[in-house]
Order: C-alpha cells, then sequence, then structure tokens
C-alpha cells in the first residue's frame, strides 16, 4: 500500500497547554522532524502534545497501527508560531495552523453555524454568511496547499468529514498523481436541505475531486448523488457511481465502527468491574440505571429523554425509588450560542426533576457536564441496564456501539433513535422515533419493567455485528476500494 495521508479539521494530539499539566500525561515531540522556522525567540525542542478527544481518533487510531500513515490537521489552537510537522507517539504529524479570526468563520461560523445544523437535518433556516464561507474557503486552500507540498509521490489521501469538502477538488488540481478518498462522517442531507446553500455547487464540485467518497449508510449515497445530479455536476455511471469531468467517481457506503476488542476487553478486568458496582452502589442500589452519554449537542436528543424521564415519573409509571438516571453531556463548542442556550435548557430540566422527584440522599438523576477518561466511561457503561441513544439525527453514534461492546454477559437494553446511523446495524435495539415522546416514554417503560433474561437475545446478537463491523475492518474496507 502506498503512503496514506489522513486529512482531519483536527489532529489525533493537542499541544500541551501549563492549565493540563497536573491532569495528562504528555508525549513529546521527536526533535529531529520538528520545523525550527518559529523564529529566534521561541524555543518550541520541549513540545508537548496530550491525545485529543472524539470519535475519528477512536476509530481511525487501531486501524492504521501497521500503516505508513501522516496525519495532516489544526492542533485545536490559534498558536500559529508553533512548528509545522512533528513526530508524536510515532505519528508522522503535519500542522496547518489557524488564527483566531479563521477558527471564527471557518470552525465556529461556516462549518458548525451552517453546515452542522444543515447536515443534521434542522428545519429552521440555518445562518449563512458570505464573510465565513471565504473564510472556509481559505482555509480548506490551506489544508490543500500543505498536502500538495509534503505528499509523496503516488500518495493515498483521505480526507476526512464536512469541514474540508473543498479540499480534494483544491489537490486534484495541483496534484493529479495523488489516489483521493474523502469520508462524510455526518448524514448527508435530502437535497430539499442542502440546495438552501448559495456554495452548493463548489461544495459538491470539491467532494466530487476523489476518487471514492464514502458516506455511514446508503440514504446519504442517495441523498448525494441526487444533489450531484440535479446541480449538473455529474452523470450517473454504474449505479451508485457518478461522472464527473470524464472521470468515475465512485460512491459507497461505509459504516464506521468501533474498537471492539479494546471496549470489550477492558469491560471484563477487575478494575472496570469494581468501578461499575460501586457506582451502582453510589446511586443507591437501583433496580434500574438509565444512562445517556453525548456531546452537548442539540442534535442528541437529551431534552427529549429528560422529558420523557419526568413525564413516567409524573404519572408514576416508574417510581423514583427504583430508578436512577445519569446523563453525560460532554462539553462541546461552548462559545457558540446555540449550545449555549441547549446547556441552560437541559440544567433547568435536571434541576425541575431533580427538585420535584428526588429523597434526601438519593438524587433520582445526575447529570454530569464534563469530560470522562475511559476507564469512567467503561464503569458507567457497565453499570448501566439501559442505554439511551435518542439522536434527532446523526450519521452513525458510535456511543451506542461502544455500550454494546461492553456487554459481554449479554445483558442491556439499548434504545436507539431510528434516525441515527446505527439504526441500521443494531436492528435488534429498541428502535424508537425521537420526535414521538409517547414512544420514547414507552421504550424506557418497557426496559426498565422487562426482564434482564429478555436482553440476552438482542444483545448477543448485536455484539456479534458490532465485532464484525469493527473500525478496523471499517477502514479496511475503505482503503481497499480505494485501489
Amino acid at each position: 500500500m502506498p503512503h496514506l495521508m489522513v486529512v482531519a479539521n483536527r489532529l489525533p494530539f493537542r499541544r500541551l497547554t501549563p492549565s493540563d499539566s497536573a491532569t495528562t500525561t504528555p508525549f513529546s515531540t521527536s526533535s529531529s522532524e520538528r520545523d525550527t522556522d518559529s523564529g529566534p525567540e521561541t524555543n518550541f525542542d520541549d513540545q508537548e502534545w496530550v491525545s485529543s478527544p472524539g470519535g475519528l481518533v477512536a476509530a481511525l487510531s487501531p486501524a492504521l497501527a501497521d500503516i505508513s500513515t501522516t496525519w495532516v490537521g489544526w492542533p485545536g489552537d490559534v498558536d500559529t508560531r508553533g512548528p509545522n510537522t512533528a513526530v508524536v507517539d510515532d505519528m508522522q504529524l503535519v500542522i496547518v495552523q489557524l488564527d483566531e479570526e479563521e477558527k471564527r468563520l471557518h470552525y465556529n461560523g461556516m462549518s458548525n453555524g451552517t453546515l452542522w445544523p444543515l447536515f443534521h437535518d434542522k428545519v429552521a433556516p440555518v445562518e449563512i454568511h458570505r464573510s465565513w464561507f471565504e473564510g472556509y474557503r481559505r482555509v480548506n486552500q490551506r489544508f490543500a496547499d500543505r498536502i500538495c507540498e509534503v505528499a509523496p509521490p503516488n500518495s493515498a489521501v483521505w480526507v476526512h468529514d464536512y469541514q474540508l469538502m473543498l479540499v480534494p477538488a483544491m489537490i486534484r488540481q495541483h496534484r493529479p498523481d495523488l489516489r483521493l478518498g474523502f469520508f462524510l462522517h455526518t448524514p448527508f442531507p435530502p437535497a430539499e436541505l442542502f440546495m438552501q446553500l448559495p456554495w452548493r455547487n463548489q461544495l459538491i464540485a470539491g467532494v466530487l475531486g476523489s476518487d471514492l467518497v464514502g458516506f455511514q449508510v446508503r440514504e446519504h449515497v442517495n441523498n448525494f448523488a441526487r444533489v450531484a445530479q440535479q446541480l449538473e455536476l455529474a452523470t450517473s455511471s454504474k449505479r451508485p457511481n457518478l461522472t464527473h469531468n470524464g472521470r468515475e467517481v465512485q460512491l459507497k457506503a461505509f459504516p464506521i465502527g468501533t474498537h471492539f476488542s479494546r471496549y470489550d476487553e477492558a469491560a471484563r478486568t477487575p478494575q472496570v468491574t469494581e468501578l461499575a458496582r460501586d457506582l451502582r452502589a453510589r446511586l443507591g442500589q437501583p433496580h434500574t440505571v438509565l444512562l445517556g452519554v453525548d456531546r452537548l449537542d442539540y442534535t442528541k436528543g437529551i431534552d427529549v429523554r429528560l422529558r420523557a424521564f419526568r413525564e413516567l415519573l409524573d404519572d408514576g409509571r416508574i417510581h423514583p425509588s427504583q430508578v436512577a438516571m445519569v446523563q453525560v453531556a460532554e462539553p462541546s463548542r461552548d462559545d457558540v450560542e446555540a449550545y449555549v442556550s441547549l446547556r441552560s435548557l437541559v440544567q433547568q430540566l435536571v434541576g425541575e426533576i431533580m427538585g420535584d422527584f428526588s429523597r434526601l440522599g438519593f438524587p433520582v438523576i445526575h447529570y454530569l457536564h464534563q469530560t470522562h477518561s475511559f476507564e469512567e466511561l467503561l464503569g458507567l457503561y457497565r453499570a448501566a441496564d439501559v442505554m439511551l441513544v435518542t439522536p434527532f439525527r446523526d450519521g452513525m453514534n458510535l456511543v451506542a456501539k461502544e455500550y454494546v461492546s461492553t456487554r459481554y454477559d449479554d445483558t442491556g437494553f439499548l434504545i436507539l433513535s431510528e434516525f441515527a446511523g446505527a439504526a441500521t446495524q443494531l436492528k435488534q435495539a429498541n428502535l424508537i422515533n425521537p420526535y414521538d415522546i409517547k414512544a420514547v416514554k414507552a421504550a424506557i417503560e418497557h426496559a426498565v419493567h422487562a426482564s434482564p433474561l429478555d436482553a440476552h437475545g438482542p444483545m448477543r446478537a448485536m455484539r456479534r455485528t458490532v465485532k464484525k463491523h469493527d473500525a478496523v475492518a471499517w477502514a479496511q474496507s475503505f482503503l481497499d476500494a480505494m485501489f
């Protein structure tokens, strides 16, 4: 296989800051690979890095273990003085620097203020600003320029996600020797939504610069193909492939997986078993523990499950002495107004449930607006009898697959939105429409009152699926299709 260039908005590591030093274990960069053009007054020889969180990093890391790889991305800060390359934990990094204005326009603006809500079927008009797109175009060009500079001849370049949709065509213009793949981790919306964008032609043409375009599920493949043909940027080839500028562009669904063996093996350890036991004790040894684990994002349906839980308590269909709910909402995009508003709403709902139904010393709901370690998440997954995954729209949702991966004893109920990509694979879950609060309530009530034995058959089947279609299989299937 040729050398692989992974291109994503974020690097798998971020530069260590003073506030990290007491709580993280850093990696040191290799000085032999460090760019020294940062100026005489700044010493980057002792630059240290920490792992970045994120589903892409978790999915790709095990798959790339035996492949010669360079990762191109932004470290997440706005310090433009740093080096342009580094080697961290044996991985070659090519660093794309952004300043504060570029972060505002490209990342907070076009990527997360326009494309994210549009791609998740937000019905209300999304924000559209010409300055945002110009910043987005500028940053995409910088990524493309860096790749063209450093990619060895005939390399494979795998570009990821909605932040970098213009990059493939930009690369092809200058480096036709490179084999180009693009994977969209989010949904791709129906034409009726996507066609709102003034820059729809540029975005679709950018993606069509690839040789292979991957999506989570077949629905997203079909949506993209329809838009490309409606805009007359491509014609149908051997379905679902397209012809663009005389080239065939392959379109295919590649449902992303999680690192099954890592979760399965770690969940069986005495440390995690003891942690789960301790968590249940601290929750008051309830009959049923309900769990939600999400980024604090308006697409995840956190407010719906909280309202459903409250109504079940109001109706007396579940009793506060028998259940405890844990909602983990990891901080996300705290400088974006929509996320600030969501945080206030969630805190209000949690406070109302706590005030109305908790007993002294026995809260009926526990809300954690913080990031958790891998071991802490495993403890929560193992402690939970019912996993609530209720997004209004999601490309895949790896939390559902992570939970399944930890249930080595075939216990536990998964309540899963039918609008998550994972629903196309985990058909044995209790699939619900998150817009239908009565359906959400019915699913929770059924799981609370069901016999634990009822979970065995569905969970066993879901574990077979998640194990077979893990992260390594996902990455390998995409790379195999590129060549």
